[in-house]
C-alpha cells in the first residue's frame, strides 16, 4: 500500500506541477468568474469554487508532504554518503536532521566562529582561489573545443568545395 501511495502520490505531484495543468486551473476559475452573472452570484455560485479549491487543497496538502519527505530524506541520505567518503570530515554529522533545535542552533554557533577565525577565512580564500582557477581552466578547454570544431568545419567545407 506504501509503495502505491508512493507512485501515485509522485505522479500527480509531477502531473500538477505543469503548466497544463495550471493553465487549466486558471481556464477553471475564468468559466466559473463569467458564470457569476447567470448565476445572480449567489451562494451556490461561491459555494461551488470554495468547495472545490478545499478539496484540492486539503489533498495536495499530503501529496506534497509526502513528496517533500522523500526528497529530504534523499537529500540527507546522499549527504550523509558525501560525509562518510570525505577524509576528514565529521562523521558525527550524520544523521544531523535527528538532533534537536538547541543542538542545531550550537553547531550553526560553531560554524559561524568557525568562519570567523583567520585560518578560517585562508582556508575558503584558496577554495574560492582553486574554483576559479578551475573555471578558467575549463573556459579554456571550451574555447579550445570550439576553435577546433571551427577549424574542422572549414576544411571539411575547403575539401568538399575542392571536389565538386
Amino acid at each position: 500500500m506504501k509503495n502505491l501511495f508512493r507512485v501515485v502520490a509522485n505522479k500527480i505531484s509531477v502531473w500538477t506541477g505543469t503548466a497544463t495543468v495550471f493553465l487549466g486551473a486558471i481556464l477553471i476559475v475564468i468559466v466559473w468568474a463569467t458564470t457569476g452573472p447567470f448565476f445572480h452570484f449567489s451562494d451556490t455560485w461561491q459555494l461551488v469554487i470554495n468547495t472545490g479549491t478545499t478539496i484540492i487543497t486539503f489533498l495536495m496538502v499530503f501529496l506534497i508532504q509526502n513528496t517533500q519527505n522523500r526528497d529530504g530524506k534523499a537529500v540527507q541520505l546522499k549527504l550523509d554518503e558525501l560525509i562518510r567518503a570525505t577524509k576528514g570530515a565529521r562523521a558525527s554529522y550524520v544523521g544531523l536532521e535527528d538532533l534537536s533545535d538547541e543542538d542545531l542552533s550550537a553547531l550553526d554557533k560553531e560554524f559561524k566562529m568557525l568562519t570567523q577565525s583567520p585560518g578560517a577565512v585562508r582556508a575558503l580564500n584558496k577554495l574560492h582561489e582553486k574554483i576559479e582557477e578551475e573555471h578558467a581552466r575549463r573556459s579554456s578547454l571550451r574555447d579550445r573545443a570550439a576553435h577546433i570544431l571551427h577549424h574542422d568545419h572549414n576544411d571539411i567545407d575547403k575539401n568538399v568545395n575542392k571536389h565538386l
